[in-house]
């Protein structure tokens, strides 16, 4: 499969909540896309959410994030010959309650599932408490999405870090097989390849349920605010205060 990336038009304005970032790295698309994916990706604190979407749009990687408010970033895409209007909508954490069993999802959290066509359930191959969060949390959506008929994709990041692993390859694969769904293991810092395998395989998923709809069609949706105007000074801000922080403890050595 092939995924071409358009960098986007200019939006109207919106809620300032969602952050647009655009960052071409295909050559430009010249059709007017006919579809539109969108995706929400979930998990517990620390996972590396935010790492895993940047990759997957950028290829890059940033270790440090400013608190993930819940930015939306937004991609013109080709497909498997098809124009696409990507949107990746980030959140924060979820947790699970006090008796282990319920689990706290923010208001925000619950408009994305609504609003969304297909999710990424990540957790950290570092973190069991992390992993323990995805059964609930994928019954969770289920419960808003009681057809289960959305395409939903499980990943255990930082596979990276093998000796800090506390949830044993076969056992993410199980629990996977448990809840029916496809398990893929990835490393945003270390392994590009295995990032854009997941993702690639959900925008697939999602693209085929949608069939020849649009993605709007869906009663009972929500209909997001939709991005401010694309602003590449944030990105670069972003940049620039990780690459601060790192001279700083440099010096301080």
């Amino acid at each position: 499969m092939r995924l071409l990336i358009e960098q986007p038009r200019t939006m109207s304005s919106g809620s300032s909540n969602f952050l647009l970032v655009p960052i071409p790295e295909y050559p430009v698309l010249d059709c007017v896309p006919n579809k539109n994916v969108k995706i929400v990706v979930l998990g517990a604190s620390n996972v590396g959410k935010t790492a895993l979407i940047v990759r997957f749009l950028t290829k890059r990687f940033i270790g440090d994030y400013e608190a993930n408010t819940g930015a939306l970033y937004s991609r013109k895409v080709h497909l498997d010959g098809e124009q696409v209007s990507l949107q990746v909508q980030d959140t924060p954490c979820v947790s699970l309650q006090d008796d282990a069993e319920g689990l706290y999802c923010q208001e925000q959290i619950n408009r994305s599932i609504y609003w969304a066509d297909g999710y990424v359930l990540v957790f950290s191959i570092t973190d069991l408490n992390s992993y323990r969060t995805i059964q609930p949390l994928y019954q969770h959506v289920r419960r808003i999405h009681p057809s289960g008929n959305i395409p939903v994709i499980i990943v255990g990041n930082k596979s990276d870090l093998l000796r800090a692993r506390q949830v044993p390859d076969h056992e993410g694969k199980a629990l996977a097989d448990q809840l029916g769904e496809p398990y893929f293991e990835a490393s945003a810092r270390e392994n590009h390849e295995s990032v854009q395998a997941a993702f690639l395989f959900l925008c697939q998923e999602v693209s085929r349920a949608l069939g020849g709809g649009n993605g709007e069609k869906r009663k009972g949706g929500l209909h997001l605010a939709r991005p401010k105007s694309p602003n590449m000074q944030e990105l670069k801000r972003r940049f620039r205060q990780v690459l601060s922080s790192k001279v700083k403890s440099a010096t301080a050595l």
